[in-house]
């Protein structure tokens, strides 16, 4: 469907019975989407993907979100999402202000706390805000609008053809006018009323496509804004967690907590399920007193593993890759790729503020599935989920973190057993060691070829298993019968609906298989994708190279989506592929499809040893990524600049994945233990060279964008690496394998002393 077609289309809204305007998209109006080109061979997410079921499962509770118009003239919007830094507010924000025709600072989007009655419309994740919102907040925009009009033309007796609105202001053919401000209260009503409307056709967009900067912007750089940690509730005090030395390990005694809650500013100490809580007056005197605590601890879930046995025990479980016997002329490009346990540690620590009392509990905390979290801590504290209050606060950072609501659960927990309000804060040691990892993983990809054609295509990924207890697996099954596979566990179903294949590479299967429950894990900045695609992409690469071809022509002949084409022909021509390169560097291109969007990556390499070996201190350097140029694909861009910062995130995510970042398992601990042992790309590792390119709008709506990035920027860099070298990279990063590079933490005390020396670390 084009924009036109989408901005003729008529929908339904509500104004809803309240003070001043109030209203709110019809059920289930707007939700049919154009049907998908069906390929000869499809895959499951070429018909129906993650994103597909995420925006179904909301439609049904899309009407119970409102839109209000206050009597200054503003509008103000509770977002039924977690904002965490990825600018959804942002974007939310311009698309009321385009279909209500109201100046952007005038918006005023706020995140709603958790709403039972939303079911699935309250969950954040698989680059789905804007999808499944677009349509319902538009509609219910330009219900305020149409309103707004009506009451115009009564006080100004003019009809309603005659009326225009400019930002927020009505004007009649005579040049008088009303503001929204007069007419929010008249606008009102005091009965639920049903109203027909027409979006605006995008040919007449002003906000919607434009780049726009973050509406918080200005708070975030001046300290204004407000994070969990920021929350003001009385009598709430710094309170933490001494944790076990290994994962999932258990209290069996605590040897001295009389002398421990004797430490200066201590107040509470207290046994929970995870560890020894403490609270006093500053986190400083709470890391004091969980060094001092002397705990007796009980066996882990995992204390014996370390890599080498989690790898093995992947190894064990794969799925043999079963190929028909080759004809004759046909050969085969066989490969084996190991993705180690990765970190998912947002920049903003774990952390929650609770306030549990006799019969209710309220909570504050960055989470990304409310519903999910109102629900465990009421059964945690034995209460009725409607004495729970959970406040969504804003986030400083997530990559699929903030699915999981281990701190508000831990907070809540603390605060019933203390009788008193906490902050609970997980220390940056805590998260590392305790908080969720990415899955180890290992890909084995067969790819068969014959007189210029490649007939088969099979990948069976092996994992950790990756938990869905945070919703997503409701849904899943709640919209089973919708499905275009079955009989499927949750994390097979999902693989098998955000996992495509861009190419035809004739028959083409990929097949998941996970083990080990024992650990903390969660999807980082995308589920399977990052891992499955490089691994396809860097195969690819291989194909091109025994066929004879250009790595770029080859995958270009081989596309199936005219919009993959557009956006690999973009970075081809910008990047300037095939140039010269000097030896020990080298050029890598990739695309990569997802939730109806598509990017594809250059990126060139230095690895030369001048490069390789460079010093910088404390730190790791190794090959440095020279240059990326990004072309990317998402429908309709509501906000450009927003987007490109997306990609720019997915993109340092993926140069770290690809070369630097992981967690070293041994003795049931994760080695890493801080962000000096943890090397995310760092600015010495940055591409000085960066370009995004947001392709011009291709269909009426937006596609996910939040995860795009990652995968295509992996196997980009990925590719650059295996030809600046001459040998494929089959194990990531690539530096997993070298002597560390850091001299771990201790696990007893579980955190370290805090630094005295700060000025002396600057440089």
């Amino acid at each position: 469907m084009d924009n036109q077609e989408l901005g003729r289309r008529r929908f339904l809204g509500y104004v809803l019975a309240a003070s001043t305007l109030t209203v709110a998209a019809q059920l289930g109006e707007g939700a049919d989407r154009a049907d998908a080109a069906v390929p000869s061979l499809p895959e499951p997410a070429d018909l129906y993907d993650l994103n597909d079921l995420l925006t179904d499962a909301a439609l049904p509770t899309a009407n119970l979100i409102t839109i209000t118009l206050n009597p200054d003239g503003t509008a103000s919007f509770a977002l039924p999402r977690a904002e965490v830094g990825q600018g959804i507010t942002t974007s939310t924000a311009m698309i009321i202000a385009e279909e209500l025709d109201l100046p952007l600072d005038k918006v005023h989007v706020s995140l709603a706390d958790a709403r039972p009655e939303l079911l699935f419309n309250q969950l954040t994740g698989g680059s789905n805000t804007t999808i499944s919102t677009y349509t319902p907040i538009r509609v219910a925009a330009a219900t305020a609008r149409h309103r707004l009009l009506e009451a115009a033309a009564a006080e100004l007796g003019a009809p309603l053809a005659a009326l225009s609105v400019l930002q927020g202001v009505i004007t009649a053919a005579d040049g008088r006018s009303l503001s929204y401000a007069e007419l929010a209260v008249k606008a009102g009503s005091l009965t639920d009323l049903q109203v027909s409307v027409t979006l605006k056709p995008a040919s007449a967009f002003t906000v919607i496509g434009t780049p726009q900067n973050r509406i918080d912007a200005l708070e975030a750089v001046t300290g204004r804004k407000q994070f969990a940690m920021d929350v003001q509730v009385p009598g709430a005090m710094p309170a933490m967690i001494c944790r076990p030395p290994t994962i999932n390990g258990t209290v069996v005694a605590v040897q001295n907590l009389a002398a421990v809650r004797a430490m200066p500013g201590i107040t509470d100490v207290a046994v929970v399920s995870t560890g020894v809580a403490v609270r006093g007056r500053t986190f400083g005197q709470c890391i004091d007193a969980v060094r001092a605590l002397q705990v007796s601890w009980g066996p882990g879930s995992e204390d014996r593993a370390s890599d080498a046995t989690v790898l093995a025990e992947l190894r064990a479980a794969e799925n043999p890759l079963v190929t028909p016997p080759l004809p004759l002329l046909t050969a085969a490009v066989d490969a084996r790729f190991t993705f180690h346990f990765a970190s998912n540690s947002a920049l903003e620590t774990n952390c929650a503020v609770a306030d549990v009392r006799p019969g209710s509990a309220e909570i504050w905390a960055s989470v990304k599935a409310p519903l999910v979290a109102q629900a465990e801590v009421a059964a945690r504290l034995g209460l009725p989920v409607g004495a729970v209050t959970v406040h969504v606060t804003q986030g400083g950072g997530s990559f699929g973190r903030k699915l999981f609501h281990d701190a508000a659960l831990e907070a809540a927990e603390v605060s019933q057993a203390m009788g008193k309000p906490v902050r609970l804060m997980w220390h940056r040691t805590d998260d590392f060691r305790h908080g969720r990892v990415h899955p180890m993983s290992t890909s084995r990809v067969r790819a068969t070829y014959s007189l210029g054609q490649v007939l088969t295509m099979d990948q069976r990924h092996t994992s950790v298993a990756t938990e869905f207890g945070h919703g997503l697996g409701d849904a899943i099954t709640a919209l089973a019968a919708k499905l275009p596979v079955g009989g499927l566990t949750f994390a097979e179903t999902i693989f098998s609906l955000t996992q495509q294949t861009p190419y035809n590479f004739g028959v083409t299967t990929q097949l998941l298989t996970e083990v080990d429950n024992g650990f903390h894990t969660g999807s980082m900045r995308n589920i399977y994708s990052p891992n499955v695609r490089c691994a396809q992409e860097l195969v690819v690469d291989r194909l091109a190279a025994a066929m004879g071809q250009d790595a770029y022509r080859f995958r270009r002949r081989f596309l199936k989506d005219p919009r993959a084409v557009a956006v690999l022909d973009k970075v081809a021509q910008v990047g300037n592929w095939g140039r010269a390169m000097a030896p020990g560097t080298g050029q890598g291109i990739a695309l990569h499809p997802e939730y109806h969007g598509f990017v594809a990556v250059l990126a060139e390499i230095d690895c030369t040893p001048a490069t390789v070996n460079r010093q910088v201190p404390d730190a790791v350097t190794g090959p440095r990524v020279t240059k990326v140029v990004c072309a990317v694909d998402v429908g309709l861009a509501v906000n450009p600049k927003g987007l490109e910062a997306q990609m720019t995130g997915g993109i340092m995510d993926a140069i770290a994945v690809t070369l630097t970042s992981s967690l070293h398992l041994a003795g049931g601990t994760f080695q890493e233990g801080s962000w000096d042992n943890y090397f995310y790309t760092r600015q010495w590792n940055t591409p000085p060279e960066l370009e995004i390119i947001v392709m011009p709008p291709t269909t009426g709506t937006p596609g996910g964008a939040g995860e795009l990035a990652v995968a295509g920027a992996m196997a980009a860099v990925a590719c650059a690496y295996g030809r600046a070298t001459g040998t494929m990279p089959t194990s990531f990063p690539v530096n997993h394998d070298a002597p560390p590079a850091f001299t771990p933490l201790p696990t007893v005390p579980p955190v370290p002393q805090s630094p005295t020396d700060g000025i002396s670390r600057a440089y």
